[in-house]
C-alpha cells in the first residue's frame, strides 16, 4: 500500500493547497489513501462537517484530530456518525466520537487509523500506552489489517520517541503531530515501523506556527492578550509523511517526507 499522511491543516490557507493537491498527489504517487489531521482547520482551532466534507470530496480518506478536536461545538452532533474521523484515543471513555477507524482501499485492503495525544505539557488525558495497546491487540498488523497509522498528537519529542520505540514493529507508521514544524527524522525504527518526530503544518509558514504574527507578539513581549489567533493567510506549504508498504506483512519498505510549497525546501517522494 502506498498512504500519505499529511501534518495539522491550519486554516484556509492550509484547507486550500490540501484540497488543490490531493488529487494530483494521489494520482503522481499512485496513493491507496491520504490521511489528513485536521484538528486546526477551521480558523486553526477545530474543524466543522463543512470542513470535513470539503475534504473527503477532494480526496482525503479519513481525518485525525487532537486537543482542538472539540473546540467547534458543530463537531458534537456529527462525530459520532463520521465514520473516517477519528479523536485521540485516551479522552474519557465517555467522550462522542472514537480514537480508531477501519478504512477500506479500492484495492479491498483495511487500514487501522488510530489517534492518541501525549501527556507531557499537554492536556491531562487517560495513559495513551494502554488505549493503544488494546486496539493493536485487537487488529494485529498483518493479519487483521494492512496498514495501520498512529497520529500521536504531542509536544515533546522524547515522548513521541518513547512512544514510538514502545509500539515499533506493530504499526506501518507512527507520524508525530502538534508543534506544527515538521522534523527532518522520518525513517524506519529497527523492529520496521516507519516514523517521524513531527510531520509539520499544513499552512503559511510565513507566521507563528500558523498564526498571524501581531497576537502572538503582544501576548509573548508584552504580557497582552488582544483576542483569538488569526490564521495568517498567505500561500501554504503542505506537509507530510508518505510510506509504501508490504501488504502482507504490513511493514514500510519505503518512506520519505513531502514538502510542497514555499518558505520550506521542498521534498518529493520518488518511489
Amino acid at each position: 500500500m502506498r498512504v500519505l499522511f499529511v501534518g495539522d491543516i491550519f486554516g484556509r490557507a492550509g484547507r486550500k493547497i490540501l484540497v488543490d493537491e490531493t488529487k494530483p498527489l494521489k494520482k503522481k504517487l499512485s496513493l491507496d489513501l491520504v490521511i489528513a489531521n485536521g484538528e486546526n482547520a477551521a480558523g486553526g482551532a477545530g474543524i466543522t462537517p463543512t470542513i470535513a466534507k470539503e475534504f473527503y470530496e477532494a480526496g482525503v480518506d479519513g481525518i485525525t484530530l487532537g486537543n482542538h478536536a472539540f473546540n467547534e461545538r458543530e463537531i458534537f452532533g456529527h462525530i459520532n456518525n463520521d465514520n473516517k474521523m477519528v479523536r485521540p484515543i485516551n479522552y474519557p471513555k465517555h467522550t462522542t466520537g472514537k480514537g480508531n477507524t477501519i478504512l477500506e482501499t479500492a484495492r479491498g485492503k483495511k487500514a487501522l487509523i488510530m489517534n492518541a495525544m501525549a501527556r507531557l505539557f499537554m492536556d491531562p488525558l487517560d495513559d495513551p500506552f494502554p488505549a493503544v495497546e488494546d486496539v493493536l491487540k485487537k487488529y494485529p498488523l498483518g493479519s487483521a489489517v494492512h496498514f495501520t497509522l498512529i497520529d500521536f498528537h504531542g509536544e515533546a519529542t522524547s515522548e513521541k520517541q518513547i512512544f514510538a520505540n514502545v509500539f515499533d514493529g506493530r504499526a506501518s507508521l507512527i507520524a508525530g503531530t502538534h508543534t506544527h514544524v515538521p522534523t527532518a527524522d522520518a525513517r524506519i525504527l529497527p523492529n520496521g515501523t516507519a516514523y517521524q518526530t513531527d510531520v509539520g503544518m499544513t499552512g503559511d509558514y510565513d507566521s507563528i506556527i500558523g498564526s498571524d504574527y501581531e497576537e502572538p507578539r503582544n501576548r509573548l513581549l508584552n504580557k497582552i492578550s488582544q483576542g483569538r489567533l488569526k490564521p495568517a493567510m498567505k500561500a501554504a506549504t503542505l506537509c507530510g509523511i508518505m510510506v509504501e508498504t508490504d501488504d502482507k506483512t504490513g511493514l514500510p519498505k519505503q518512506v520519505s517526507r513531502l514538502v510542497l510549497g514555499p518558505h520550506l525546501e521542498n521534498v518529493l517522494p520518488e518511489f
